[in-house]
């Protein structure tokens, strides 16, 4: 009997190089969600958007990016996974632009969703060719860890840039670095990466498309709207409008063969697990940075760069925490592991909640912890996920796995992010409507009063901030440990042990030297 161990095609230099530069359109991605943080007090003065605008302007991208990304992911395998990352590059290059030259909060929101269009097309692309690179388990597992981290990294190196460009430049700039890196890309990926594609996709099932939209976008702007201003005709109806389209296109997942997502993919329990709980992370990833970039700028008073560069001390443990959760859970188990990874996670969630209005290093030790993990959580079950589904079918189960953290990353910001907004305006009950609405209203509003007035008032706001803040961390470590005895139960039963570092993944036969990886062909 042959050893599949020693069969396996373990990648080598060119498989590596090409990983390295599909590194860029997931760090240029993920920067484009954080991109914005610091820039909030310069757009409040420029495009004076309303406090439900200025939400907007954060989650519109990530929703624009979440509802596309299964049909995405879907035509990738179809067309080829290299030629949907060219486009995409190509088109998030362009969003880029004209979101720098925005001049009123409505034609940035625009700008916004267009840049989630173009995102949709990188993210599944990139995730899907890592799983199809990298055939030996092992290899992937750091592969995967090491795309995790840097994901992660992306947030707070997006927040660096945003601060370093502020301090010199118009706020628009901070989306055209995003031109150089894309073009950059254009050249590389033909030379680098090869193509991969399903040889046999089978046709579209188009009406799939539009019920995977209709699916995501209502349920997103019913619970944003039910969370920023209560219940309501509108809102209800809207959610209600999204979870019935959710119902109807999981049903025809299951029952087509042409679906757009595998009906094997949907009843793999491993699969569904990495989803459900990768999209947690992600909720708990975005919330807090949400709450921690305010606090620098806003509470503590710092300047963009500054903030920007006290903002990036967190990530220096993210770097070893993801692959050192690869090797970890290939003695101590993966579920073990990822419950583990939400309890530190909670932990951190803690240290956030004791922060007061001068917590610096409080405030900064808490999200180290938080981030640390959270990546150590979506290494392990990004991973889990890629590794139950069959290399032809890489796309659709990338896109599944990054609609759920996209979704649950939005969620975060939306749900903790009203949570601190509904405390700070019960807190302010007595205050100016302006004052009330954003803690960057009450700057301004204490500028213009200045003297002992304007100081009493501004600290009122931030005290106020800092008290929804508390609230939304509580409200975080209970989800997270949640999460980890959901994650101890359920992945203890269901995973088979993790597979050691020479192990192939299951079912993928080793090519002949020079042949194509299966499920896909070299340009």
């Amino acid at each position: 009997m042959t050893n599949p161990a020693a069969t396996a095609r373990r990648a080598g230099r060119r498989e590596w190089t090409a990983f390295t530069v599909l590194l860029l359109p997931m760090l240029l991605v993920s920067m484009d969600v954080s991109v914005l943080y610091f820039a909030i007090p310069a757009l409040t003065r420029e495009l004076d958007p309303s406090a439900t605008q200025q939400l907007w302007i954060f989650d519109s991208y990530a929703f624009a990016l979440a509802g596309l990304l299964i049909t995405m992911g879907s035509l990738g395998d179809r067309i080829g996974r290299r030629k949907l990352l060219l486009i995409g590059a190509a088109a998030f290059g362009l969003a880029s632009v004209g979101a720098a030259r925005a001049t009123s909060a409505e034609m940035l929101i625009g700008a916004r969703v267009l840049l989630g269009v173009g995102g949709a097309t990188l993210m599944p692309s990139t995730l899907a060719l890592v799983r199809n690179l990298f055939q030996d388990a092992g290899q992937r597992s750091r592969a995967v860890a090491i795309w995790s981290g840097a994901m992660v990294g992306g947030v707070a190196l997006g927040s660096v840039m945003s601060g370093v460009m502020l301090n010199h430049f118009h706020w628009g700039s901070i989306f055209l670095v995003n031109v150089p890196a894309m073009l950059l890309l254009l050249v590389l990926v033909p030379a680098l990466v090869p193509e991969f594609k399903d040889p046999a996709p089978g046709r579209v099932d188009l009406p799939s498309i539009p019920l995977s939209v209709a699916a995501v976008l209502p349920v997103v702007y019913g619970l944003k709207e039910i969370a920023a201003e209560g219940p309501a005709p509108l809102s209800c109806g809207s959610l209600a409008f999204g979870l019935v389209f959710g119902y109807a296109f999981v049903r025809r997942q299951r029952t087509r063969d042409d679906a757009l997502v595998s009906r094997d993919l949907l009843r793999h329990r491993g699969f569904g697990a990495g989803i459900g709980l990768g999209a947690v992370a992600s909720f708990a990833m975005m919330g807090s940075a949400y709450f921690t970039t305010q606090y620098l700028q806003s509470v503590l008073g710092m300047g963009p760069l500054e903030a920007a560069l006290w903002s990036l001390a967190p990530s220096v443990v993210i770097g070893a925490a993801a692959p050192a959760s690869a090797a970890l859970a290939r003695t101590a188990g993966r579920a073990r592991v990822i419950a583990g990874g939400f309890v530190l996670a909670a932990a951190g969630f803690v240290l956030v909640g004791l922060v007061d209005t001068d917590d610096l290093w409080l405030a900064l030790t808490g999200a180290g912890v938080l981030a640390s993990g959270i990546v150590t959580v979506m290494s392990l079950v990004s991973d889990m996920a890629l590794g139950a589904a069959p290399a032809e079918k890489a796309g659709s189960a990338a896109s599944l796995l990054e609609t759920g953290a996209e979704f649950g990353g939005a969620l975060g910001m939306a749900v903790l992010g009203s949570i601190g907004t509904a405390v700070y305006r019960r807190d302010l009950a007595d205050s100016e409507p302006a004052v009330r609405e954003t803690l960057g209203g009450a700057v301004a509003a204490a500028r213009q009063l200045g003297g002992a007035a304007g100081t009493r008032l501004l600290d009122l706001a931030r005290e106020a901030f800092v008290h929804g803040m508390q609230y939304a961390a509580w409200g975080g470590a209970l989800l997270l440990l949640g999460a980890a005895l959901l994650a101890a139960t359920l992945l203890r039963r269901a995973e088979a042990p993790a597979p050691p570092a020479s192990e192939p993944a299951a079912a993928e036969p080793a090519p002949a030297p020079g042949a194509p990886a299966p499920g896909g062909t070299y340009a």
